[in-house]
């Protein structure tokens, strides 16, 4: 495994300070390395394997895809492409589809949205999207404008590009900052990396009516909370909000790297044939994972289970969190949580690893808890025993 990493350090950039271990096969919800050590996995590759490891009727899918196409481009249409856009479609109650390669292309795809549909009202270039403060939407140029934390902005960005930031919650500081030149609204509906804050229900009602007043669009970034984390397939489907934009990614693949904008009845339409285009989005692999993904969910039952298993996470981390003085809170809702520590979790995540437990941080202090969607509550328990351990010694 050493030698590997060695490889690693010379042969990738250096953009990660990885941990240092080489993960090689995965079973259900449990991780393995290449020294065949076994770790429980409470972060589903950032939010992304919902359906855990191994699910044969996920693989066969992909398998049976590789053995008619993989790529044809958008030059031509494509069967598996289709029928995952009809689904995405029927479930979310809203227009059109774009397949991307990613959340950050969602995103950026989301973004040229709402600024071609001002143009197509004004014909003006100057155009501001209002974005929140401790947001991510993306490592790109386009989704770090939006991205509110000045750390991943400085070097990249230019100061003209980046967005207008408004508070979170707080519904008086966006109407502040719309002008003339405010072409759309853009949030997470729970801030993942921003250290898993929930939108308050009259806020996101707020952004919808704001956005209907001033004709612009409200876009929903629920690449790490959309797809069933939340307890509904959709996050905003909790609050009755519905955005005219919003970007999928992460589980909607669950591996297989694929993301999407969809956008609404009102901005259908803004974006014609020459606007946007990609060579390897919506390509009938990822597609296929997409198609199957959305049967899997039905099948499963992926929603009930979330809310099931994520009342008994929530309820056992809010033991953990009355039981010791160093969480500061516990927030989260469905199969996304965090506690807040009173200091740097990083040497708490490292002994988790060590015993076995792969948990991951949002920002310095807080510790992110992102599962796969088919955990069960002996999972749950296992996690807690051992992250209680961690704290007694630490």
């Amino acid at each position: 495994m050493k030698e590997y990493i060695n490889k690693a350090e010379k042969y990738i950039l250096k953009t990660y300070n990885r941990y240092q271990i080489v993960l090689e096969k995965g079973e259900g919800v449990y991780l393995y390395d290449m020294e065949g050590k076994k770790y429980l996995d409470f972060a589903a590759g950032i939010a992304v394997f919902a359906l855990g490891y191994g699910n044969q009727e996920y693989n066969d899918a992909l398998k049976a895809q590789i053995d008619q196409i993989l790529h044809t481009s958008n030059l031509y249409y494509n069967k598996p492409a289709i029928e995952a856009a009809e689904k995405i479609v029927n479930a979310s109650g809203m227009k059109k589809v774009f397949f991307t390669n990613s959340g950050t292309e969602a995103i950026e795809g989301a973004l040229k949205v709402a600024r071609k549909y001002a143009y197509n009202k004004d014909n003006s270039k100057e155009y501001e999207i209002i974005a929140m403060n401790h947001s991510f939407h993306g490592r790109s140029q386009g989704a770090l404008s939006v991205t509110g934390n000045s750390h991943y902005q400085e070097g990249f960005v230019p100061k003209d590009c980046v967005a207008v930031f408004a508070d979170f919650n707080d519904l008086d500081d966006v109407k502040s900052k719309i002008t003339d030149k405010t072409c759309g609204i853009i949030c997470e509906v729970v801030q993942g990396e921003g250290g898993i804050y929930p939108a308050d229900p009259e806020f996101l009602k707020g952004l919808r009516a704001l956005c209907d007043e001033h004709d612009i669009l409200l876009i929903f970034d629920e690449v790490q909370c959309g797809m069933g984390r939340c307890g509904s397939l959709f996050a905003h489907d909790l609050y009755g909000v519905k955005p005219d934009v919003m970007a999928l990614a992460k589980a909607l693949g669950c591996g297989v790297p694929v993301g999407a904008f969809v956008v609404g009845e009102k901005a259908d339409g803004a974006l014609v044939p020459g606007d946007h285009g990609t060579t390897y989005g919506g390509n009938p692999f990822a597609t296929a994972a997409v198609s199957k993904v959305f049967d899997l969910y039905e099948k499963l039952g992926i929603v009930d289970h979330v809310n099931e298993v994520g009342a008994y996470l929530s309820e056992k981390l809010d033991e953990l969190a009355t039981k010791y003085d160093c969480i500061k809170a516990h927030r989260g809702i469905g199969l996304m949580h965090g506690l807040e520590f009173d200091q740097p979790v990083a040497a708490i995540i490292q002994k988790a690893l060590e015993k076995g437990l792969i948990i991951i941080s949002a920002g310095a202090n807080i510790i992110r808890f992102v599962p796969p969607l088919v955990i069960e509550k002996e999972h749950v328990d296992e996690m807690t025993q051992i992250l209680d351990s961690i704290l007694k010694e630490l």
